[in-house]
């Protein structure tokens, strides 16, 4: 029988750790995710399962004790455990982007020290960038490293960090004197090890607290506080100040990547829903899913989930071939997160006043799906980014 989002072109080795993956979602999140997602509840056992599975070690190349797979092997993996749970899969991405600025920028004495601790989830990453009155205007930013002998004091205040509690590794961008004849040309990433916790983590470095959220529960959004604490040059990402901006947005790139295929997730799992009790419940003698407005729904859902999926796998092959993949992740991200939105919201329609109720499934798919709007950027910023590239490849001569 055929299924939505079948990926052409896949080696064994891709096919066999999506197969087992699916089965570790089917088995071992599903019965759970809402449970957990009602309580709030970080899915300790969940995580350590994906560390021993060589999840949070996936794209760490082996010479750093990781598994080397690509981009598309990646956001394959994420779209299945999306589909279980989304904030499962929001564990996973930051700490990918941490690994992905480390491969792709770190020195080599950076690699060495954290892959192949990231590699095995020894060390979880998180990444930073916006502040309470920043938005997506990432050349705002106002928090400041200034140097002071061979160290640097950061001041300042982060704001919306996944995993901002529960990380040990945490690559933040501030704002540093070097390079400041332009906004973006004196911002600086930092590797910043800590200890995982609220309170103080480190001298100089509080979390205060989870931010309460009307969804994508169990992982932890935070804030992120400096008062005069100090890290050494050494741990600046790549070495040379003033660099941050164009890394962490190669990272945001991927990261891009990673919202789509989050999105892909949830719109599947909300179509399986969808579709599966439209045949069980019966109205007017018969299953609601031979009543024409209901099948134009369902093939409506069925559509979106499959383009949006084709368009996260060609983000991820562009990305894999060594290209610049703006314009495709960005195009995946707006498309898959607006079509998630609509297939959730046709989801919940399809279960009438069930939908509404905590103990079935969609009416927390029906409060993740908002977050995918906004994350990694909004669909407005996506459509910025889309419209300016589309601009620069048909520009009149």
């Amino acid at each position: 029988m055929s299924q939505l989002c079948n990926t052409a072109d896949l080696t064994d080795v891709q096919r066999d750790i999506l197969r087992t993956v699916r089965e570790f979602v089917d088995e071992q999140i599903l019965p759970v995710a809402t449970g957990l997602e009602h309580a709030d509840e970080y899915p300790t056992l969940i995580v350590d399962r994906m560390k021993e599975m060589g999840i949070f070690g996936l794209t760490i190349p082996e010479e750093f004790g990781g598994l080397g797979e690509s981009l598309l092997t990646y956001v394959l993996v994420v779209e299945e455990l999306s589909r279980g749970w989304m904030s499962v899969s929001g564990i996973i991405n930051t700490h990918f982007i941490v690994a992905y600025l480390l491969l792709h920028h770190g020195t080599e004495a950076q690699k060495a020290n954290y892959l192949p601790r990231l590699a095995t989830g020894e060390l979880t990453g998180a990444f930073s960038m916006s502040e309470p009155g920043l938005g997506s205007d990432v050349s705002a930013i106002t928090t400041t490293a200034v140097p002071d002998g061979d160290t640097y004091v950061i001041n300042g205040q982060k704001m919306w960090l996944t995993n901002g509690g529960t990380s040990s590794l945490v690559a933040v961008l501030v704002r540093t004197p070097e390079g400041a004849d332009k906004p973006h040309r004196n911002l600086t990433a930092f590797l910043i090890e800590k200890t995982p916790g609220f309170g103080e983590v480190a001298p100089g470095l509080q979390i205060p607290g989870k931010i309460e959220k009307m969804g994508y529960k169990g992982v932890d959004t935070t804030e992120l506080i400096f008062d005069g604490f100090r890290i050494g040059a050494s741990e600046i990402l790549g070495g040379t100040p003033g660099r941050g901006f164009y890394q962490m947005m190669d990272g945001v790139e991927v990261g891009r990547v990673n919202v789509a295929a989050r999105a892909v997730g949830v719109a599947n799992r909300a179509f399986e829903l969808g579709v599966s009790y439209a045949q069980q419940r019966h109205t007017f003698g018969k299953p609601i899913a031979q009543h024409q407005a209901v099948l134009f729904r369902i093939a409506e859902m069925g559509t979106k989930v499959e383009a949006a999926h084709q368009m996260v796998v060609r983000a991820a092959r562009v990305k894999d071939a060594g290209n610049r993949n703006d314009l495709e992740a960005g195009m995946a991200k707006y498309l898959a997160s607006e079509y998630c939105r609509d297939v959730v919201e046709d989801a919940f329609r399809i279960h009438g006043g069930y939908g509404f109720a905590k103990e079935y499934e969609i009416e927390r798919l029906y409060r993740e799906a908002p977050m995918l709007l906004i994350g990694e950027g909004t669909a407005d910023i996506q459509r910025m980014i889309i419209g300016r590239r589309l601009l620069e490849n048909y520009a009149e001569r």
